[in-house]
């Protein structure tokens, strides 16, 4: 155990905002089983197994965060001013979404129906918050603070800030149906619609920087290459949220408002369904060159997970809402390449925790092209 560390406490002196990835990542395997259109035998049981594993892992993680903030604070502080791991604060807010909505999806089989509507709305305030914060400070540091900054910093990390308002509007729509009829309702509804509308025009701003530096800078450092993935979460998130939202509108507005945003659901994610098709097929090609050339494992690889599983997601709304057959298999088809890049993630994260080499510092990546 941490043979790789001079001293065990010293696993507490690099816990950085990215470790969240992993519940993240742990968190969306659970979701996606929920809401997958096809269900297989066992498959809602192995997925409270991963919800009750993802909670276990938030109680831990937010633990040794406190224990890291505590011993090495000064470290702790300088997060936000690396112009790197500062968009990774956006990492905190979408674990506990996400744990959040498994909970309301899942846990209640282990907790019941109201304790489990219960710590949904805790986690989904807190982390609503928190990831509203860091939509607004994170790029107001990025544009004020942060040192070296320039066209051939953009990746896929400068997305984590700005998508966690986007998984506050699909976890919000879960609690629609449990929050009072009327003003609270609708005020919910319409929060969850401006979050989505706050995440979606920041994240085409930064999928576009994204495609310029590829453009003119190349692919970037092989360890920087998982983020490329990162580029799915806010589009299979928003496709997600379009159609968990227009699912519930008619319970807070009336019609033609209500018929329109569920129909929006549909009009909306087929187009963007394509265009995260596009880019799930380019980011696999840029993967697997880089692969060739050597892609050694760090947190980044858990990249490989979240994004994927808002594609299944997503794709499972959109199979409910169009009646789709090759829709409902492509999502259980999703679901299959999530889990095997999930273990495969899980797996090579536990190897290396034990040893103690995940917590070394490391030298913070760049996004610059590659040699």
């Amino acid at each position: 155990m941490l043979r790789d560390l001079q001293h065990p406490s010293e696993m507490f002196s690099n816990i950085t905002p990215n470790w969240y990835a992993s519940i993240m990542g742990t968190g969306i395997v659970a979701v996606a089983a929920a809401s997958l259109p096809v269900q297989f035998p066992g498959l809602r049981v192995f997925g409270v197994v991963v919800w009750a594993a993802a909670a276990i892992l938030l109680v831990l993680l937010t633990g040794a965060t406190a224990m890291h903030w505590a011993r090495y604070r000064s470290t702790a502080r300088g997060h936000h001013l690396d112009p790197v791991m500062a968009h990774f604060y956006g990492a905190p807010p979408m674990a506990m979404l996400t744990v959040g909505a498994g909970t309301l999806l899942l846990g209640k089989d282990v907790l019941g129906a109201g304790p489990a509507v219960a710590v949904d709305w805790v986690l989904w305030v807190v982390g609503t918050l928190t990831g509203l914060a860091a939509a607004g400070v994170v790029p107001y540091l990025q544009f004020t603070r942060h040192e070296g900054v320039n066209e051939k910093s953009a990746f896929g990390g400068w997305l984590m800030p700005v998508v966690p308002p986007m998984v506050s509007a699909s976890t919000g729509a879960l609690l629609v149906p449990h929050t009072p009829a009327g003003q609270a309702r609708l005020t919910l509804l319409l929060a969850c619609y401006a979050m989505f509308g706050l995440a979606l025009v920041a994240s085409l701003i930064v999928i576009t920087l994204i495609w310029y530096r590829l453009a003119t800078q190349k692919v970037g450092e092989a360890r920087m290459v998982p983020t490329l993935w990162i580029v799915l979460g806010p589009l299979g998130q928003s496709i997600t949220a379009a159609n968990l939202l227009g699912g519930v509108a008619n319970k807070a507005l009336p019609a033609p408002y209500s018929t329109a945003f569920k129909a929006f659901a549909v009009v909306y994610g087929v187009p963007v369904w394509g265009f995260a098709l596009l880019w799930a097929c380019l980011a696999a090609a840029m993967t697997a060159r880089t692969a060739r050339q050597g892609l050694p494992f760090s947190l980044t690889w858990w990249s490989f997970t979240f994004p994927v599983g808002t594609c299944v997601t997503g794709t499972s709304g959109l199979a409910l809402h169009t009646g789709s057959t090759v829709l409902h298999w492509a999502a259980a088809l999703f679901y299959v390449g999530l889990l095997i890049a999930w273990a495969t993630v899980a797996v090579r994260t536990a190897h290396g925790s034990v040893r103690g080499t995940l917590f070394r510092p490391a030298p913070l990546p760049t996004a610059g092209p590659l040699p």
